[in-house]
């Protein structure tokens, strides 16, 4: 009998147990709903400790119960799980939610962060053109029907239906489910680059994005308090690495704030600007052809930044910037957008099938596996996924990891999974591209669409449209369109807030002056 399972499996807590064989005989029928019920039942607080015990659940269930716990069992509550919250990954929840019948699957998704960031906004979170909290949309304000888990998914073994879960505190729990989505994401590529990992930061969340304001401002109100020479030299000076999407509109956006700054600093010379952008390749945003991009690297020159093309970065150790073409730089702020990576839970710590760059082999169909080997019950979207792009001429050619893709490939993976639940045939993805956009500073941009090329203001005020179109709920839409209107009356804010990064200092320090730990620290500590 599965009570007797499982009183053997959790005699330490016999009167949750009685609480469980009181909900629902624990034979004869699937015991799932009731243990997922009582667990939904009071405070969050049980979600932690109710996740191991519905995985053990499911297991007894499956052991004990014939015929339950298959994807071909009628009338069984599947658990659908989503691992990561980006874009794919919200999307596919938001159009199961729609589309799935009420009672007929459990949707959950785990991610470290409650939110999915709007990566298209984080430029313009750099450049102050709007808040930070909106370039984020809220899993738990949008997702109503779906249980939400703030945690990171440490390894997939797919062979026993179980992830593992390590949330922000306390210990790892087992989750199990019936069928997967895996839609982590891709990480900043890094290089073995000395002093990278005490200098650089990325630009793939808003935290980094407010991060790397904030660092800007505080430079200037430093720099101003000091005479001209190498520290204020250093103060003002910031590398970008990276001539991707990214990487380009961070620079450009950045550049204008620091320009358009020059007007509130009066101690300030524009000529002690120094915006370095630095790609290994001979073109930058290779998403558009060769003559835009050269136009961009123009463009950029003329505002005041200097493009490094076929160039690496050596070394940046204290901040020092050593470059393969032999030049050498000290840099207050550096930006490594360098392309994306394979997500090590995708790539080393999940037993499904990954390609030779470590992302998931997945058909066109978003299904995991080839057609020759599908794997059951697992589907895979975004950028951590190998997907052919069937719109190329080229055979084998991958979609291109960006928003586009991510954003479709999720309404489609969400289509595809309640198909297969109605015993419909999934239907392959298959997106023609609306053409490259990108945003380089308020009032200019570049937009391609085969060889239609548009320039400036009008290219500007089609990737806002885009954008706040794109933007997922109406809420975010109305929140967005207001900061621009503002921005647009009053001019952007330049209030840099640092400080809220060290938020007790103010309580520890007591009001006694503090100095820098030393040169060029961020650190504060009280004077003697």
């Amino acid at each position: 009998m599965i009570t007797a399972e499982l009183a053997s499996l959790f005699r330490a807590d016999a009167d949750r147990l009685g609480r469980l064989g009181r909900a629902q005989p624990l034979t004869g029928a699937d015991p799932r709903p009731s243990v997922r019920t009582w667990c939904r039942r009071g405070a969050e607080y049980r979600q932690r400790e109710c996740a191991p015990m519905e995985a053990v659940v499911d297991d007894a269930v499956r052991l004990h119960l014939p015929g339950h716990g298959t994807r071909e069992t009628e009338g069984i509550m599947r658990k659908i799980l989503i691992v990561g919250g980006g874009y794919a990954g919200f999307y596919t929840a938001w159009k199961l939610e729609k589309k799935l019948r009420r009672g007929e699957a459990e949707v959950t998704v785990v991610d470290p962060r409650p939110y999915m960031t709007y990566q298209p906004f984080l430029p313009e979170v750099v450049a102050g053109s709007i808040e930070a909290r909106h370039a984020a949309v809220s899993l738990r304000r949008h997702l109503h029907r779906t249980r939400i888990i703030t945690g990171m998914v440490s390894a997939i073994d797919h062979e026993r239906r179980s992830v593992t879960v390590r949330p922000a505190g306390g210990d790892a729990f087992e989750l199990g489910y019936d069928l997967v989505v895996v839609t982590a994401g891709a990480v900043t590529r890094k290089f073995p680059v000395p002093g990278i990992a005490e200098q650089a930061i990325g630009l793939k969340h808003v935290e980094e994005a407010v991060a790397i304001r904030d660092r800007l401002l505080t430079s200037f109100d430093r720099a101003a308090m000091l005479p001209p020479g190498p520290q204020r030299q250093k103060l003002l000076t910031v590398a970008f690495v990276g001539g991707g999407f990214s990487g380009v509109e961070g620079f450009a956006e950045l550049l204008s704030l620091a320009t358009a700054l020059l007007k509130r600093y009066p101690e300030l010379r524009r000529e002690e600007l120094r915006f370095h952008l630095i790609e290994a390749s001979g073109r930058i945003l290779p998403e558009v052809t060769e003559a835009p991009g050269r136009w961009v690297v123009r463009f950029l020159q003329r505002r005041g930044g200097q493009v490094h093309l076929d160039t690496q970065v050596k070394s940046m150790t204290g901040g020092h910037v050593v470059l393969s073409t032999g030049e050498e730089f000290d840099a207050e702020l550096i930006v490594w957008t360098a392309g994306n990576a394979a997500n090590p839970v995708v790539d080393k710590h999940t037993d499904l099938p990954v390609d030779e760059r470590g992302f998931l082999v997945a058909r066109p169909d978003l299904r995991v596996g080839t057609d020759a080997e599908p794997v059951p019950d697992a589907w895979a979207a975004g950028d951590d996924a190998a997907i052919e792009d069937l719109t190329s001429p080229v055979p084998g050619t991958r979609t291109v990891p960006n928003a586009q893709h991510a954003v479709r490939q999720g309404k489609l993976l969400a289509r595809n999974i309640v198909a297969t639940l109605h015993g419909r045939k999934p239907k392959n993805y298959r997106h023609h591209s609306l053409g490259s956009i990108a945003e380089l500073g308020i009032g200019h941009g570049i937009f391609q669409y085969r060889r239609l090329v548009i320039k400036g203001p009008l290219a500007w005020l089609m990737h806002r449209g885009y954008h706040v179109l794109a933007v997922p709920s109406w809420e975010r839409k109305v929140r967005v369109l207001v900061i621009w209107l503002t921005a647009g009356l009053f001019g952007r804010d330049i209030l840099s807030l640092a400080s809220v990064q060290h938020p007790r200092d103010a309580f520890v320090d007591g009001g006694e002056p503090a100095v820098p730990a030393e040169p060029g620290s961020h650190d504060r500590t009280p004077l003697p």
